[in-house]
């Protein structure tokens, strides 16, 4: 019986084993590779016949780890981040694909030049991005991340377009040489990173109506519609109705729309200045000046050439009697005015050519030179005036026959941050209107912060402070006639009419 249990004794005692595997390879260094697998001593203790299964683990792989959540979720985002990364490759791919083809996607080399693909792809790019903008909220987070990663995309071909500019190199003896670099292009160089700073801050005016709660807007079809507070009887009738509530906003609230209105308003006159001063200095093609008639009167008629040659001449005046009930005769009226300045300036700078019979007139140069500054300050007026009306046929005619990439970069940009500007202006102004319909309590200087720059006189735009009671009707005509002088840029667009590059232009 004692020689019995002594033998099941040491049957348990070799159930109790180690298996050791040692690297005998001498270039795999000293790590020795152990397992010890042991049986439990309960089960002896039970009189257990079954051993538990053995697990035996390959020296040379790692036992498997078990992934928690916030590992699978970094796995996830990291996949997540790599299809999309692939996804915006294969999008640079195409866009650049059709900037190269110039929109011709047969090859056949009949696409439009570098520089108008250039410019229809921010366009494109931007009525895709922003569309009618019918609201005064934030963009969506997705929508606003392509339009920055695109447009990137767009700007980063100025990044390549350089001048030479003189630089001083010093020599392994200690003396200086001048050598020519290159350098991203003056114009480019200052404009690319204003008009990125409009971009953000009309962005960040969107973002600012996150949490707006004073304010809602009804849509056409909606039951609600009837309770609006500003009826939309313009041709856009698309656009929903803003209703507020029935006692109007708050002071804080108007104070803050005043505000971002103001802030976008400045942010329009950039974006302006800086389109009027591109297509300024873009070349006028032949073709728009082969369309022209001979002079003057033909392109204004007989009306308008006598209401701005008279002697005493009143820009508001000249307006008041003009027409404007609708963008179709406004964009005319810019049309006449613009080709009226372009023959005047033909004839001043081919004033010593008298054998071109189109370009002769009776006229000096004189009042040539005075009807033509009449001319551009009613041009003025009409673009701060009307700033959302569409272009006019000398500026689509430069966009077209541009060839200058960089220009075409700046003034597309410029344009499409200035419609921008102006239509959240627009928004603002929606709801600004309601709160009047609303509550019916406006202060006279309310209503005069709150009017747009169409109803400003010539004096107010300009900044001109003139006490219109303490004057002369005849000596303030004068004042503002020689003022006007200030708007205009003679030299250098009369070397541009004359076929002389300005010092500023790029071509």
């Amino acid at each position: 019986m004692v020689r019995a249990s002594e033998q099941e004794q040491e049957s348990y005692r070799s159930r109790l084993f180690n298996f050791k595997w040692r690297n005998n390879d001498n270039n795999a260094g000293k790590q020795a590779k152990s397992i010890s697998v042991e049986s439990g001593l309960d089960e002896a203790a039970t009189g257990s016949q079954e051993a538990e299964p053995l697990t035996i683990i390959h020296p040379n792989k790692a036992p498997p780890l078990s992934r928690s959540a916030a590992d699978e979720a970094a796995l996830a985002a990291a996949q997540a981040r790599e299809k999309q990364l692939l996804a915006d490759m294969e999008q640079m791919k195409e866009r650049f694909s059709k900037l190269l083809l110039g929109e011709d996607n047969s090859g056949g080399g009949k696409g439009v030049s570098s520089a108008l693909a250039l410019s229809n792809a921010i366009t494109n790019l931007a009525a895709s991005v922003f569309g009618e903008q019918r609201r005064l909220e934030p963009m969506p987070a997705e929508r606003r991340a392509r339009w920055r990663r695109e447009i990137d995309w767009l700007l980063a071909v100025t990044d390549y377009v350089v001048e030479f500019a003189p630089s001083q190199q010093k020599n392994k003896d200690g003396t200086n040489m001048e050598i020519m670099t290159t350098r991203q292009r003056t114009d480019l160089h200052m404009n690319i990173p204003a008009l990125k700073k409009l971009d953000a801050m009309l962005i960040d005016c969107l973002e600012k109506f996150k949490d707006q709660s004073e304010f809602s807007y009804v849509s056409k079809d909606s039951p609600d519609s009837e309770n609006a507070n500003a009826k939309r009887n313009d041709d856009k009738w698309w656009i929903p109705t803003v209703k507020v509530p029935p006692d109007g906003l708050s002071e804080a609230s108007r104070r803050f729309l005043q505000y971002q209105k103001d802030c976008v308003n400045q942010v329009l006159k950039a974006a302006m200045a800086i389109n009027a001063q591109v297509l300024f200095e873009m070349e006028i093609p032949e073709s728009y000046i082969d369309s022209l008639p001979k002079n003057g009167r033909a392109s204004l008629g007989d009306q308008m050439y006598r209401n701005i040659t008279v002697d005493w001449f009143d820009p508001d005046q000249f307006l008041s009697t003009m027409d404007m009930s609708s963008e179709h005769k406004i964009v005319d009226l810019k049309n006449r005015i613009e080709a009226s300045i372009v023959i005047w300036k033909r004839k001043m700078v081919h004033k010593d050519s008298k054998s071109a019979a189109p370009w002769a007139s009776g006229v000096s140069l004189e009042k040539r030179e005075v009807f033509e500054e009449r001319a551009e300050t009613i041009l003025l007026i009409l673009k701060q005036r009307y700033p959302g009306i569409s272009q006019s046929s000398l500026d689509i005619s430069k966009i077209q026959f541009n060839k200058d990439v960089g220009q075409a970069v700046l003034e597309s940009y410029s344009r499409i941050l200035e419609s921008l500007a102006y239509t959240v202006m627009s928004r603002i102004d929606d709801v600004l209107e309601a709160d009047r319909a609303g509550n019916k309590r406006s202060t006279p200087r309310e209503t005069e912060d709150e009017t747009l720059v169409g109803s400003m006189t010539l004096s107010d735009f300009m900044g001109w402070d003139l006490d219109q009671s303490k004057k002369d009707t005849s000596d303030d005509l004068l004042v503002k006639e020689k003022l006007s002088v200030v708007t205009t840029k003679k030299t250098s667009y009369l070397e541009t009419l004359g076929g002389v590059r300005s010092p500023t232009a790029r071509h």
